[in-house]
């Protein structure tokens, strides 16, 4: 039996880790074809010819497609339209390398890939513009048809012109500049570009049944039904002839937060060839066909007195948007800007450009705008602290909005639920023995080693209420699918006492399946192995946003909270007729009901539901069944918060950094259950490690991506992680009833800086102040050498 709160193994475990969980690709249909894409080498060029006959002299090859075919179909469907959609295939020319000019289909992927490289596209190359800011400058403009590369800038004190009417901060930060007291702090900073890495890439299966006109779509996404509302839009057909399917989806990282081309693209050859048609992309082939994340280039500049009062923090930046724009990828910044100002109540101004350049577009990557927020505030602060000499902690604690203030609003007009930063930063220090640290740097620095002590905080938007978001984009309306952003749940008891949850999700390795059987056995006291948690299926599933930014159990999960409560009313009615006691007595608990202070007089789950379906056992006028579904829509964002240190070792001569310890002080509200919060934090930090240290999308001056396999783009490993050592401070809101925040990506949001703030810490004797992201071995080596000779 679970109760909310408790350690439970996750129940999906037990098919993934002995390799019988089914994926996209572990499908087959009969007749099936595949799909091969032919792509472009080049960043920028004109398409002057495409020539498939050869390709489709093949044996095998049943077609080739190029934009002439679907060019009908319009461009690929986005939620924030801003900038130049991306067309299904190449329209005439090609803005990135990599982007798909046809698509191949045959009956085997050999005969696929083989026709694909026997299709001439004759291409005259045009200038490219891959450097941001040389794009900003509109000097090579990349699609003739806007006005400017820069497709939008977002602004702290205008964010959402006619809702909310905002200070502009930029005058009173100015004037405080000119005072005689203050110290200026300014570090330009490169917040890199990343490439999501799942451990499975993306795959997708369309069957078009011809005799019903209906499409099913097998895709690993995280979300079912916004794919199923954009292929339903594309072709003109009602949703409900749509049926997307998403089994196991591998790790999605929020790169499977999106609608892709070739979703779109097999459904329409699978209509044509009257066959079901896959594609399943190659690992190297992610890094062209999925899309990439962050990519910044900012200057932060803190402004505060020498007793550590900031009196104004800007930043100015710009963000990479990649050639097309596709489903929220101009609004990621946005997201960013929610938490500019961190777990500071300071003057905020924040100016932040999102450009096009000639590479693959980006979008959502695990955090979403507020790794990267989180990276520039905090580096700035860390700056600053040591310029004036102030211990960092005391810093932030001086800046901190207090517990009191809660509910607290930010510059940008929102308003955070709760929090208590102060207690939560206390408790790490003292836990990580700080001043031990410090003690422990000043023994190492006297042997000559360099160790470094990194502290950062964060604080993380999650749920993204209330429902008037939508209105902004925060839905599905770019699909045909009107729509805030709300959570849904149904809960079913079975004529058998079993019960079946059915929710919105869209679950890559989260573990709902566990989490939500525990919200569900916690209220109507049913067995965990009696609970199964359905999800990834727009038939059996209620309407539903899918999972990502953290909102799954703030807002879905209360849906389903609210669901079983509904439940257990009605159970209540009939166990109360069944034990002839009053409702308000009956107690659930124990795979079944008792009357409260006689435990001995109860009924098992399984007679509950023998009554719920035979409705002449039960209460007169009670109709049949016992099922219940809730939609919640929370009125506001939940704002998960934390602290984070880290302390590392460098070794000047090579410029490795070591980590010696990582220690995470979290709050996300109430907790489920406490070994996926771990696990959601062991993989967030490792992420925001890997950006810290290792990872980066590296394009060459013409627009070659030269990061493309594992060899090139290096991820953490097991060996270079120390064993993290979590804890948590409680502080619940009150926007759902379960008092839970989110946890998803505060390990990201959380991590880089630390690092970064650590080992800029523990070179701070050779005078370096800053060094980019990744802290590989050479930059780091390069920056101690520049540092000396300045």
């Amino acid at each position: 039996m679970s109760q909310v709160g408790g350690i439970v193994r996750r129940k999906e475990d037990p098919s993934l880790i002995q390799g019988r969980g089914v994926y996209v690709d572990d499908m087959k249909l009969n007749g099936e074809l595949t799909v091969a894409f032919v792509r472009s080498p080049f960043a920028r060029a004109r398409i002057t010819s495409i020539d498939t006959s050869e390709a489709l002299a093949i044996p095998g090859v049943r077609a080739v497609y190029t934009i002439d075919d679907v060019r009908s179909l319009g461009p690929l469907l986005a939620q924030i339209p801003i900038g130049k959609l991306r067309p299904l295939l190449a329209d005439g020319v090609v803005n990135h390398v990599g982007e798909a000019v046809a698509m191949v289909v045959a009956e085997d992927r050999y005969q696929a890939e083989d026709a694909a490289e026997a299709v001439v596209v004759e291409y005259d190359q045009l200038p490219a513009s891959v450097d941001l800011k040389f794009s900003a400058t509109d000097e090579v403009k990349i699609h003739d048809d806007l006005e400017s590369n820069v497709l939008h800038t977002w602004l702290s004190h205008d964010w959402w012109p006619g809702v909310f009417e905002l200070e502009d901060y930029r005058p009173a930060i100015a004037a405080a500049k000119e005072r005689d007291d203050v110290v200026i702090v300014s570090q330009e900073m490169v917040n890199q570009r990343l490439i999501p890495t799942a451990i499975e890439p993306r795959a997708v299966l369309a069957d078009w049944s011809h005799g019903y006109d209906r499409v099913t779509l097998y895709t690993s996404s995280q979300i079912p039904h916004a794919v199923a509302g954009a292929v339903a839009k594309t072709f003109g057909m009602p949703v409900n002839a749509v049926h997307v399917i998403a089994p196991e989806v591998g790790g999605g990282f929020g790169c499977k937060l999106n609608v892709y081309p070739d979703e779109i693209l097999v459904c329409f050859a699978s209509h044509q060839l009257e066959a079901p048609v896959r594609w399943t992309e190659t690992r190297r082939e992610a890094a062209y066909s999925t899309i990439h994340g962050r990519g910044w280039i900012g200057t932060a500049t803190i402004t505060g007195t020498r007793d550590g009062e900031i009196l104004g923090y800007e930043l100015d930046a710009l963000a990479d948007m990649g050639a097309y724009s596709q489903n929220f990828t101009v609004a990621i910044p946005v997201l960013g800007l929610y938490v500019a100002s961190g777990q500071y109540n300071i003057p905020l101004a924040w100016s932040v450009k999102c450009v096009a350049t000639n590479t693959q577009t980006t979008d959502a990557y695990r955090g979403a705008g507020r790794p990267e927020a989180a990276y520039y505030l905090e580096r700035a602060i860390d700056m600053f602290a040591a310029e004036i000499g102030m211990h960092p902690g005391d810093v932030r604690k001086k800046n901190f909005f207090k517990k009191e203030e809660f509910p607290a609003t930010v510059p940008i007009g929102l308003t955070m639920d709760s929090g208590d930063y102060a207690t939560n930063l206390d408790k790490l220090l003292i836990d990580s023995d700080y001043a031990g640290l410090k003690a422990m740097q000043a023994q190492a620095r006297s042997e000559g080693r360099y160790v470094g002590v990194g502290l950062s905080t964060y604080v993380e938007v999650c749920g993204f209420g209330p429902s008037i978001l939508a209105e902004f984009g925060f839905g599905w309306d770019g699909y045909g699918l009107p729509s805030s952003f709300s959570g849904s749940g149904l809960v079913r008891i079975n004529p058998d006492g079993s019960a079946t949850v059915f929710i919105g999700t869209g679950p890559s390795g989260q573990g709902h399946e566990t989490t939500w059987a525990q919200i569900v056995s916690g209220r109507l006291g049913i067995a965990m192995e009696m609970i199964r948690v359905a999800h990834g299926d727009t038939t059996d599933s209620p309407n539903g946003i899918g999972t990502f930014g953290s909102r799954s159990a703030a807002v879905d999960g209360a849906a389903t909270y609210e669901a079983a409560e509904k439940v257990r009313s009605k159970a209540a009615d009939l166990v109360a007729h069944m034990l002839e006691a009053s409702a308000e007595d009956v107690r659930f608990a124990d795979g079944g009901a008792h009357i409260v202070g006689t435990p001995g007089h109860k009924v098992t789950w399984a007679e509950i539901a023998e009554v719920a379906y035979k409705p002449h056992k039960g209460p007169e006028g009670v109709e049949a069944g016992l099922e219940a579904h809730s939609v919640f829509s929370p009125g506001n964002a939940t704002w998960p918060f934390g602290s984070h240190i880290a302390v590392v070792e460098v070794d000047v001569e090579t410029g490795n950094v070591d980590i010696l310890r990582y220690l995470a002080m979290d709050d996300c509200g109430n907790v489920i259950n406490p070994m996926i919060v771990d696990g959601q934090l062991h993989g967030g930090i490792a992420q925001g490690i890997g950006q810290a240290l290792f990872e980066e999308a590296v394009y060459d001056e013409s627009g070659n991506l030269l990061s493309v396999s594992l060899v090139d783009y290096p991820l953490p490993t097991a060996s270079d992680l120390p064993m993290f050592e979590l804890d948590r401070t409680v502080t619940p809101t009150d926007v759902n009833p379960l008092g839970v925040k989110g946890i998803g990506e505060a390990g990201t949001i959380g991590s880089a800086q630390t690092i970064v703030n650590a080992v800029v810490d523990a070179l701070a004797p050779l005078g370096v102040k800053h060094i980019d992201m990744p802290l590989r071995p050479k930059k780091v080596w390069q920056a101690i050498q520049d540092a000396q000779e300045a």
